[in-house]
């Protein structure tokens, strides 16, 4: 690792939105030859300030350096000519175009494609990547969208990369691969920062850590030199537990049994094909797969939001009666009461309106509840206070559009909303994606006390880790098949892993 003129220096780095520091004379200098995670909970400022040396945002007061030199990066295409390339966590690939087509779109000059083609396989071979550059988008699978995008930004001659959450989609056997190129890429002399909330990845990739607690820097470490508890208790300022707690399930009784599911998309492809299984009371049941695997699909067809081609789904009372819930609308399968909480790449595209506050997202659920015509408004506006509360959702206050707030702050808000209604089942899709470990284990907590409470709660996850410690029973989806269910307790990462490409099965749990 070089120790001499830092490729980047941020000094004094401020940015204001509104009266909300989002950054506050933060100092970072990042170098060439290493890969530096940048870490903090969410709404410390991380994204933001990288934003700003990727041109995204331009900073209210502070200066840049490049290799020493001062430079007013106003726009990403500045950030480019100065060697600074952003991978953002959702891809922004044109699916009906090739891999070479993509990597070329925006640059000035005549077009060679067969040019650009042999140079693409030139930087790809060098690196170790596996790319074919006449392969169309919507052929790849999500690893080799991501190496469009980290192609994309070499070949513009990037030598300092950005990388947010790189593998939050990503298989464990993706994920090595990815972090082999990045250690090739260091290896000659780039300069990487990857924004990441797992911490084996970042005791696994990064050469040094840098630290950002609500919007202030707070320093950086050798990562040979600390452990995943110091580098926790730096971004939340105390100490906290790093073990997720898995208590036995509660009684555990057949709640909704999946019998058949077949489920097509609007063109006629199948996205869950024949999938046969049971979510049980008192226990968490993981699902785990590749992104695009079907776990939204079967979420949704549970809840009544996604048409169904065949099948059967049964909502099984307490006195293990059966009842149907295909045909049922969504509101009938909410009275029985399944919640589902999904939370998509676009946070406000499902289940809150960014326009709207706190108090009004919570009245979504509870405003039939009131004596029409009148609107019941006391009820959201405490249900707002307790998810703020127990979330510790950062917010002026409870009259502020959730448009205003961080993206995992409006997590936090869609997940507490979800749990207070009282389900019998609870859907939950991606909960802790993007957030905090600090916030993330809040999550754990509370779906671990419904549990307790006899509550059939369903966990989609990308973090295997995390799979393995919190589920009782993890489901295995592959292009829409069941690959298998093992159990929590005792299931390997790399065996899931295997599942999730369908080289190896499972069994019953």
């Amino acid at each position: 690792m070089e120790t001499n003129v830092p490729a980047v220096r941020l000094r004094n780095i401020t940015k204001y939105f509104g009266e909300t520091a989002a950054n506050h004379h933060v100092d970072l200098d990042i170098y060439r030859g290493e890969v530096l995670a940048l870490l903090g909970e969410n709404g410390s400022g991380k994204t933001t300030l990288m934003n700003m040396l990727s041109g995204i945002y331009f900073p209210d007061d502070g200066s840049i350096e490049i290799d020493g030199v001062p430079v007013v990066i106003d726009s990403p295409g500045k950030a480019i000519k100065l060697g600074i390339g952003m991978i953002h966590q959702h891809f922004k690939l044109v699916d009906v175009l090739t891999a070479a087509e993509n990597i070329e779109l925006g640059l000035s000059g005549r077009l060679d494609l067969r040019q650009a083609s042999k140079r693409i396989r030139e930087i790809a071979s060098s690196y170790g990547f596996d790319v074919d550059p006449d392969q169309k988008v919507y052929d790849m699978s999500v690893s080799q969208k991501q190496t469009v995008e980290i192609l994309k930004v070499l070949y513009r001659g990037a030598d300092i990369l950005i990388l947010d959450e790189p593998t939050a989609v990503l298989t464990p056997q993706e994920t090595e691969k990815l972090f082999a190129v990045l250690r090739a890429m260091r290896d000659d002399g780039k300069a990487i920062v990857i924004i990441t909330h797992k911490m084996n990845e970042v005791l696994s990739i990064s050469d040094r850590v840098a630290v950002l607690r609500k919007g202030e820097y707070v320093g950086s470490m050798e990562t040979a030199q600390t452990t995943a508890q110091e580098m926790t208790d730096r971004m939340v300022g105390h100490a906290v537990s790093l073990n997720i707690e898995r208590p036995e399930p509660v009684n555990p009784m057949p709640r909704i049994r999946v019998d058949g599911l077949t489920v097509c998309n609007e063109l006629g492809v199948k996205r869950l094909d024949n999938v046969s299984f049971t979510i049980n009371s008192g226990e968490i049941l993981g699902i785990a797969g590749i992104a695009g695997s079907g776990q939204k699909e079967l979420l949704e067809a549970i809840a009544g939001l996604q048409p169904v081609q065949s099948g059967s789904v049964c909502y099984i009372d307490d006195n293990g009666n059966p009842e149907e819930l295909l045909g049922k609308d969504p509101l009938e399968i909410a009275a029985l009461g399944v919640a589902l909480s999904f939370v998509p790449e676009d946070r406000l595209g499902m289940g809150l309106v960014g326009n709207m506050d706190l108090n009004d997202n919570m009245m979504l659920r509870t405003y039939r509840m009131g004596p029409l015509p009148i609107t019941d408004r006391k009820t959201p506006h405490h249900i707002a206070e307790k998810v703020v509360k127990e979330l510790d959702v950062s917010t002026p206050s409870l009259t502020t559009p959730v448009r205003n707030l961080s993206g995992g702050n409006v997590q936090k808000v869609l997940v507490g909303r979800e749990i207070t209604s009282a389900p019998r089942v609870l859907l939950t899709a991606y909960a802790v994606r993007g957030l905090d470990i600090n916030s993330s284990y809040v999550i754990y907590d509370l779906l671990n006390k419904q549990k307790k409470e006899g509550v059939a709660v369903v966990y989609v996850g990308e973090d295997l880790d995390v799979l393995l410690e919190l589920a009782d029973r993890i489901l295995v989806l592959c292009g829409g098949k069941v690959s298998g269910i093992v159990p929590g307790r005792g299931a390997t990462k790399e065996q899931v892993g295997l599942m999730m490409t369908r080289t190896e099965g499972g069994t019953e749990a």
